[in-house]
């Protein structure tokens, strides 16, 4: 969701299985949509586009995790260097139904519902 396909590939370089809503012609997809298909493949979301209230209305207490970027440089090599560092440091979160917000020099880690 507002995710580069050069970050996905970087992803399945580093062994993780990564797929973009455009490669399956989804990228139209209504955020509830969305949220129901991560939850049921037990996928990860990537996003610049929800604000927090709309992740915690959607996730409705289901196990999601959502990786959302706060970020003012969206370069790739600046995205992926904040990636990098998230999921080096918080893969035990993320496979527990957990949003990070990834900042320029933080993030954030809480677990869903809030």
């Amino acid at each position: 969701m507002g995710v580069s396909m050069r970050i996905v590939e970087w992803l399945r370089l580093h062994n993780h299985d990564a797929v973009h809503l455009r490669e399956q012609n989804l990228h139209t997809l209504p955020d509830r949509e969305i949220f129901d298909k991560a939850i049921s493949e037990g996928r990860i979301i990537l996003t610049f586009d929800l604000d927090f209230g709309e992740i915690v209305a959607l996730s409705k207490g289901r196990p999601v995790s959502v990786i959302l970027f706060r970020l003012r440089n969206t370069t790739v090599p600046f995205v992926l260097q904040r990636l990098d560092s998230v999921i080096g440091e918080s893969a035990s979160f993320l496979e527990n139904g957990y949003i990070i917000i990834v900042e320029e020099t933080r993030y954030r880690v809480r677990k869903l519902p809030i």
